[in-house]
């Protein structure tokens, strides 16, 4: 019995964590949870992308967050998305680890940041606590903060996927080295992950926004230091290629880096230099497919309209680095 008023009691804090959301978050025939986000009513929607970040400030980790206040404010964002990897080393030890507010609340302080993050969790999140990130006591914290395993966000002109890829990737199983994965609610894997498809790809299917992009923190294609993830190229990149996915934004490569996909018009765009990058090293993959790639720290911008969406990278100093354009009733790209 104590069990199961404990359980009654996680599930009403649950409850009340979702209900004060100040966007709307519902499920449908897909167990994928829903919010909608609201936006500026005037047709446009414009966020930040950041990954791989949280350093406590360091390697470069205030700069760009301080370039991202000043970006976000020009754009007049509405949100943010986090590709993963929230807390180095070994994510969050608890709840009320420190390291949420040294490497967050303390560091993402500009006005414009002030927004929704939308996160999703990386390795490095798996190796510390993994549910505490998802917990509503963070919320209580700092109530910008949002990270689930899987969901999505509606946005009218757009709706994005946040998909949790750390499942799918084998070497974490096989080779964990000294490090400890917290898989609680995901094993057994092959189940987890299949559901995962599943669920996205129903999502997918029953979407009839104008632009559908997907978020995860490993790479489908990268050129970086981890290069393709195989994983996901066998199981992932067939479901969006069927379901017309416009983008899939990742992090884990410290780097920022776009794609084009060889089968469909999909744009793999990698945002995963929020703190530590300079690796020094690029994998002879994708060449005739990539279109740009910057191996040092920044961080992306999006915007768009029900018609065109604008990517922009910028670097450590809000130095624009690459931009691209694409037109939904032109059909053309840049």
């Amino acid at each position: 019995m104590a069990a199961l008023s404990g359980n009654k009691s996680m599930a009403a804090a649950l409850c009340l964590w979702l209900a004060a959301f100040s966007f709307v978050s519902y499920r449908t025939a897909a167990e994928m949870r829903r919010f909608d986000q609201p936006t500026r009513g005037d047709g446009t929607l414009r966020f930040l992308v950041v990954g791989d970040w949280g350093r406590k400030g360091e390697f470069n980790q205030s700069q760009v967050a301080y370039q991202m206040g000043r970006i976000g404010e020009e754009l007049e964002i509405d949100f943010v998305v986090s590709t993963g990897d929230n807390f180095y080393d070994n994510g969050l030890e608890g709840e009320s680890d420190p390291a949420f507010v040294d490497s967050f609340t303390n560091i993402y302080t500009a006005k414009s940041l002030q927004k929704q993050w939308f996160s999703v969790l990386g390795n490095h999140d798996y190796r510390g606590d993994a549910v505490a990130q998802m917990s509503p006591a963070l919320r209580k914290i700092d109530d910008r903060w949002l990270c689930l395993r899987s969901f999505v966000v509606n946005t009218e002109i757009a709706e994005l996927f946040f998909v949790d890829t750390t499942p799918f990737v084998n070497f974490y199983y096989a080779n964990p080295e000294d490090h400890v994965y917290d898989w609680r609610g995901v094993n057994p894997a092959k189940l987890y992950t299949s559901t995962v498809l599943r669920d996205l790809d129903s999502a997918l299917k029953e979407s009839r926004a104008k632009w559908k992009i997907v978020v995860g923190h490993h790479a489908i294609r990268s050129v970086g230091h981890h290069g393709d993830t195989l994983e996901l190229v066998h199981q992932l990149l067939p479901i969006l290629q069927a379901n017309d996915v416009d983008f899939y934004m990742n992090g884990h490569d410290h780097c920022l880096e776009q794609i084009s996909d060889d089968k469909s018009p999909i744009q793999f765009l990698t945002s995963g230099a929020g703190s530590k990058a300079w690796r020094g090293d690029v994998k002879n993959l994708n060449e005739e497919r990539l279109k740009f790639f910057y191996d040092g720290q920044g961080f992306m911008s999006v915007q768009m309209t029900r018609s065109d969406v604008d990517i922009v990278f910028y670097d450590v100093f809000g130095q624009v680095l690459h931009k691209w354009t694409r037109s939904k009733q032109l059909h053309s790209d840049m």
